[in-house]
């Protein structure tokens, strides 16, 4: 596994109906580097946003969707990808990027 640091681990936020349902109980999902564990997603959340203490993370992996290319008969498949879900304690600070939405 290549050499991956604290600001590559995570991509980018989930924004849907179900990941602000979460918000309320302190739960953010992000899309992850398809390769990182559990303890370097929760040293990237605390090291990213100060403030915040993780208390648990699952992860899980999306496999790439099936699509058609080139024609009726072709087929090829989407970019695999890596789900978290990060749970922070009670007396944490919130992650402020999520704020307004």
């Amino acid at each position: 596994m290549a050499n991956i640091q604290y600001y590559d681990v995570i991509l980018k936020p989930v924004v849907t109906e179900k990941s602000m349902g979460l918000m309320g109980e302190k739960k953010y999902t992000f899309l992850v580097h398809p390769e990182v564990t559990k303890t370097q997603v929760k040293e990237a959340v605390e090291k990213m946003f100060p403030g915040t203490k993780v208390k648990k993370v699952n992860t899980m992996n999306i496999q790439g969707k099936k699509k058609r290319v080139r024609g009726a008969m072709q087929y090829g498949r989407t970019a695999k990808q890596k789900k978290a879900i990060v749970q922070l304690t009670e007396e944490s600070a919130e992650i402020e990027i999520f704020q307004g939405l």
